[in-house]
């Protein structure tokens, strides 16, 4: 075995950095004792698994990146992250620790300061719809946002305190609830560290950064702090001048039959934002590469949070009990469409919620053996409660309002009782069986009173999976499961667009999805793990509330299918290679006459092919260092439906964007045991690509609303930062 830390005593914490040149060179260097050959320790589990359930099985080795060992979950694509694989993996923004998970892709449209653009499984998951990620077991997806529904903004992750992160993915999961259609991600932070560390980066684009964070014994307890200060301006013709100021203070103590763990965090942040822009004002010359059509969007949030778990034993089993409360704001400009609406003052937006949401969640584990059958038991529940108010739509010029389109109070719960039995009467057989019933109400205090009201909504979901093996080493899965995302409240009450003033259709208020998967996960190759799953998804509806146009954007039934093969290898100890390629294909089961979208006909925005690759050396002397390459292929941006009809752009054949490809790398040197130096390159091929691209209609300020009542169809693109470097001193002590 691999001689691996566990995950409550993280390895010393340095920065990822990058240089090509220098890591085939160190790549080059000669071979050390085969990683079968090292001792060591198992790795340990992830607290997201029953340790009932496990396969007892020879130990074999563990990758590096992964701890996706057979026996360890109920999925071929679920898994766990480790620490190593977040360090050794260059960042360009911390919502890229989601790109952890095999297939998922992190890109940005606007300002840093805003919560990214997510991929996975033939969705375009906007800012978090159909993905649930928590922190240390809070929430983080909103609903009923100002901008988005699922609204995930995880610039207040710090990924050096990041000791691992689960990841699931489809509805098979009794345990998770909203948005987690597609997948879903735990993260977890240290309680304590190895050693204080303090850290400062400069690097291209004006980017700064301090980060300094320690632990201390506290009787029989520890504390932990991190504070964080980060500026930047990008490569932007507007320098996006983001500034943020991030902190985090733990206490863990033992209490009871286990230990309380109490964590504060708090974020606050402000940044100009150049948002994606016509592709014809590029190509024109009115602007640069890099240029921007409205230098006055941009926008600010801060998130506050404190919460409190226990974990221990409690009634014979196991306990993990959550409360959080959390305070969110977010304030944000935005221009898509320049001068389409109003062709005297521009379509500038503000979008602005003051938030307040608070709950608690749990699990309690039970193991029983009997009549040579083992079964496990997990009981768990979810309530949650949000007061978003004020929550607002706004015409401004400048940052500056001129019009109120929408300004409400909403207040929204919802409460969730899951129950899961794993029942295994022989080693090469598990059925998981799980079941969980969830109830919302919705309460909405609009300045329109027609879009004001109440409602509630319930569902009841069964979950099942079945485990065979493993036979030699091998083992294979069969998954069903329910699953949902709820809808914005403003659009399950709301009878008025805000904007125009016409009659809107109210939408369901949880649009239910259903969800199979066949795969395999084995170990047979000596230092391999590799998975391959066949998935199916489908969706009621993708009706969604457009807070950008303060209505509901409508869709048919759907359905999304798609292969994953996932791999992590370890054939020196000191060399770990990771492949990750994912394919999906999503398109509309049923006609819709009311968007003119066809059966047969792809889902705009569907993302396809991904591949995720990379190369890492860990400690070769003094040296470490990696290149990870990732690519997301070309995706239908409209069809007929979306485009205009029968007599759009579209006319029948999809628009496509233009594929992406990015490499990153780093390099770093121990130059004594408290001294790392460290050099990361993003984007090494300068590679001059989208990071996201639209296709819809818009009106630059040159252009006649006489000559052009409707506006120009033409791609709306963002671009890619080009090369970055970004040198990083750590003292650790």
């Amino acid at each position: 075995m691999v001689r691996r830390r566990t995950l409550d005593s993280p390895r010393p914490l340095g920065t990822r950095a990058a240089g090509a040149l220098l890591f085939l060179g160190l790549a080059a260097g000669g071979a050390v004792t085969s990683a079968q050959e090292a001792d060591g320790q198992q790795v340990a589990t992830s607290s997201s698994e029953s340790p009932a359930a496990e396969v007892e099985l020879p130990e074999v080795v563990i990758p590096l990146h992964y701890q996706n060992k057979v026996g360890t979950s109920q999925a071929a694509s679920a898994g766990t992250a480790t620490q190593d694989l977040i360090e050794d993996r260059p960042l360009l923004r911390p919502g890229e620790v989601l790109e952890l998970v095999p297939g998922l892709i992190v890109t940005q449209h606007s300002g840093a300061g805003k919560a990214n653009q997510y991929f996975l499984r033939g969705f375009n998951l906007d800012h978090g719809t159909d993905f649930a990620t928590t922190v240390e077991g809070v929430p983080v997806n909103l609903p009923t946002n100002a901008h988005g529904q699922g609204y995930m903004d995880l610039n207040f992750l710090i990924p050096e305190l990041v000791t691992h992160a689960d990841y699931f993915k489809g509805p098979y999961y009794a345990e998770k609830g909203d948005f987690s259609s597609a997948g879903a991600e735990d993260v977890y932070y240290a309680s304590r560290l190895p050693s204080s560390l303090l850290l400062g980066t400069v690097g291209s684009c004006n980017y700064e950064r301090a980060l300094g964070a320690t632990s201390l014994d506290l009787g029989a307890g520890t504390v932990l702090f991190a504070l964080e200060v980060l500026h930047e301006d990008g490569p932007w013709e507007v320098p996006e001048n983001y500034r943020k100021l991030n902190g985090v203070v733990r206490l863990t103590y033992p209490l009871w039959t286990g230990a309380l763990s109490v964590i504060g965090m708090g974020y606050a942040g402000s940044w100009n934002a150049t948002n994606q822009v016509a592709a014809r004002a590029v190509s024109s010359g009115e602007i640069g590469y890099f240029g921007s059509l409205n230098p006055a969007d941009g926008g600010s949030s801060q998130r506050y949070s404190l919460s409190a778990t226990w974990e221990g034993d409690f009634a014979g089993g196991r306990l993990r009990a959550t409360v959080y409360g959390v305070h969110y704001g977010l304030d944000l400009f935005s221009d898509f469409t320049y001068f389409l609406d109003d062709p005297e003052n521009g379509d500038q937006m503000e979008q602005e919620e003051t938030r307040w949401y608070g709950g608690t969640s749990g699990t309690w584990s039970y193991a029983s053996h009997g009549s040579g059958m083992n079964v496990s038991w997990k009981l768990g529940w979810e309530g949650r409660a949000d007061e978003i108010s004020p929550i607002g739509l706004f015409h401004t010029v400048d940052r500056r309002e001129i019009q109120t389109w929408s300004r409400d109070s909403v207040y929204q719960t919802s409460g969730a009782l899951w129950g899961q039995a794993t029942i295994q009467p022989t080693s090469w057989l598990r059925t998981i069986l799980g079941l969980r019933g969830t109830v919302y109400h919705y309460n909405v205090e609009s300045n329109d009173p027609r879009n004001s009201g109440t409602a509630g909504a319930g569902v009841l979901l069964p979950k099942a999976s079945l485990v065979l093996g493993p036979w030699a080493k091998t083992e294979f899965f069969a998954n069903f499961g329910e699953g949902y995302h709820s809808n914005d409240a403003r659009g399950i009450t709301g009878r008025i667009d805000a904007k125009t003033g016409e009659p809107i259709a109210p939408v369901i208020p949880l649009p239910k999805s259903l969800g199979a998967e066949l795969g395999s996960r084995t170990e047979l190759v000596p230092g391999l793990q590799a998975s391959l799953a066949l998935w199916l998804l489908d969706l009621d509806s993708e009706l969604v509330w457009d807070a950008d146009n303060g209505t509901t954007a409508p869709s048919a039934p759907t359905r999304r299918l798609g292969v994953e093969w996932a791999n992590a290898y370890q054939p020196l100890r000191w060399l770990a290679c990771d492949l990750n390629l994912a394919y999906s294909k999503a398109f509309f089961t049923q006609d819709d006459p009311t968007t003119g979208e066809l059966a047969g006909q792809p889902v705009p925005e569907a993302i396809r092919w991904t591949v995720a690759a990379g190369v890492s050396i860990h400690e070769f002397g003094p040296w470490s260092g990696s290149l990870f390459l990732r690519y997301f292929g070309p995706r239908v941006l409209c069809t007929q439906g979306t485009c205009g009809g029968s007599g759009g752009p579209a006319n029948g054949t999809p628009i496509w964007s233009a594929p992406t490809t990015i490499l990153n790398g780093q390099v770093s040197y121990d130059a004594t045991r408290h001294l790392r130096l460290s050099l990361e390159g993003l984007n090494l091929l300068n590679a001059r690509v989208d990071d996201i691209a639209y296709y819809y209609q818009s009106r630059l300020r040159s252009e006649s609303p006489t000559l052009y009542p409707q506006g120009i169809w033409d791609y709306e693109v963002h671009p890619s930062e080009p090369l970055e470097f970004r040198g990083t001193v750590t003292l650790r002590f």
